[in-house]
């Protein structure tokens, strides 16, 4: 019985990357979000200082939601792409079990 089985190795291969893209999904929404939270505050802030109208978070956040989304997909959907042509190439998926 092989220590290393090519296949199993393969699918743990692939659960990592795909728990990678997960979590930079997360991290990539998470720094849009608080980034479009900061530049809120300081243009809230700014307004109430110049006596301008108030600001509303409301047409801060949508957009950097919207932005978070998009940017946050297309890096994962890059990390998957990446783990799985690395994948394909090493041939992880076609040894067969001996």
């Amino acid at each position: 019985m092989p220590i290393r089985e090519p296949r199993r190795l393969a699918r743990a291969a692939a659960a990592l990357w795909i728990l990678w893209a997960v979590v930079v999904w997360n991290v990539v929404f998470d720094h849009a979000i608080e980034l479009a939270g900061r530049r809120y505050v300081s243009a809230a802030a700014e307004a109430a200082r110049a006596g301008a109208p108030y600001a509303r978070v409301d047409d801060w956040m949508r957009p950097a939601v919207t932005t978070g989304l998009w940017t946050a997909s297309a890096t994962a959907l890059a990390i998957l792409t990446v783990g799985w042509l690395s994948l394909r190439w090493s041939g992880g998926w076609n040894r067969p079990c001996a």
